[in-house]
């Protein structure tokens, strides 16, 4: 990669800006180019090909070209945005009656606390104990004693939400807070305070630094489980996990586990429900596949058990982890994740 290449790509980034005109070719933008899976991020991945004496002046001009192209960004995002708006508001009658909601309509439980609340209350019947967690985190919790490597991507800025700056920070000194990424930090403070046995599930909302997008969001929930005693193995996972399926997709349902990776578990797996609504044949929404996935799961690394202050020569567990959106996407056959948090009447009422 040379700065001339550099250059080219400035150029056509900032020239692709100017062709927007509407939200969805700004998210599609966004996403091509600004998340760490993008453009510009692939290009800092470059820099470890760049011969050394070059490097210096690469990364000066990648970190120039990515404030750039951000504050290029945000220009059209508001410019688009009062665009639309003062469209809107000339095309808005106001002489037309408001939509009223029939005083004859029950209150009921949404979508997504009626999908999250029926998922614990099939834990609880499992004999998992309820725990919660500061939804402010600390690096240590959220990462550290998770087995997160210092330079994992998810500790990228493009994926997590940080309280304080966190630019300087160095190893040894105060650790930046931040909005939990996920519920497992309640696993760790729950290992940090308390001595196996342990069998908790941990449901509660994180945030993630992303486009949102219909099959994604910066807010969503999770329900995670943790089991910590001597002798646990994969076998009494699945069992669990299978149960689990049964109870609230159906009782012919089977599962599948499949190979995976994630830093806190060793061996990881993802787990496949199969299709209850075509029962496994193959339709829509299993996109013809006949399986679903549903969470992902493993045996808890002792590296986590380690740094928690439980002897991994002696327990051994498991961890499983589903999002709680996605989940009520499935069971309700629902193609874009933001309708639930649209609050129309017309879309909650189905529920």
């Amino acid at each position: 990669m040379t700065l001339n290449e550099i250059s080219s790509v400035r150029e056509k980034l900032l020239a692709d800006l100017d062709t927007l005109t509407g939200a969805d070719q700004l998210v599609a933008f966004q996403l091509a180019h600004l998340t760490r899976k993008g453009t510009i991020a692939s290009m800092f991945d470059q820099l470890r090909d760049v011969p050394k004496e070059e490097k210096p002046f690469a990364g000066k001009e990648l970190n120039a070209l990515r404030q750039l192209v951000e504050e290029r960004y945000k220009e059209k995002e508001s410019l688009l945005g009062a665009t639309t708006s003062a469209s809107t508001r000339s095309t808005i009658d106001l002489t037309m009656p408001a939509r009223t909601v029939p005083v004859t309509s029950p209150g009921h439980e949404h979508p997504l606390m009626k999908t999250l609340n029926e998922m614990i209350s099939i834990f609880e019947r499992l004999g998992f104990a309820v725990e919660y967690g500061p939804e402010v985190e600390d690096d240590e919790h959220n990462f550290g004693k998770l087995n997160f490597a210092p330079d994992h991507p998810a500790r990228d800025m493009q994926d997590t939400f940080f309280v304080k700056p966190s630019a300087d920070w160095k190893a040894g000194e105060t650790a930046p807070l931040l909005l939990r990424t996920h519920t497992s930090p309640v696993q760790i403070r729950l290992m940090e305070r308390q001595a196996p046995p342990i069998r908790a599930i941990m449901p509660g909302r994180v945030y993630r630094n992303e486009a949102i997008s219909a099959r994604s969001g910066v807010a969503f929930f999770q329900l995670e489980g943790l089991v910590i005693d001597k002798g646990v193995s994969m076998a009494d996972l699945k069992g669990v996990l299978l149960s689990f399926a049964r109870q609230f997709f159906g009782s012919d349902v089977k599962i599948r586990l499949r190979p995976s990776f994630f830093p806190f578990t060793e061996p990881s797996a993802e787990v496949d429900v199969s299709c209850y609504i075509c029962g496994g044949k193959g339709c829509r929404v299993c996109k013809n596949s006949g399986w679903l996935e549903i969470v992902g799961s493993g045996m808890v690394h002792p590296n986590v058990l380690t740094a928690c202050g439980i002897d991994p020569e002696i327990y051994t567990g498991y961890a499983f982890g589903f999002g709680i959106d996605r989940t009520a996407m499935m069971r309700y056959g629902v193609s874009d994740i933001r309708d639930f948090f649209e609050n129309d009447y017309r879309f909650l009422e189905q529920f």
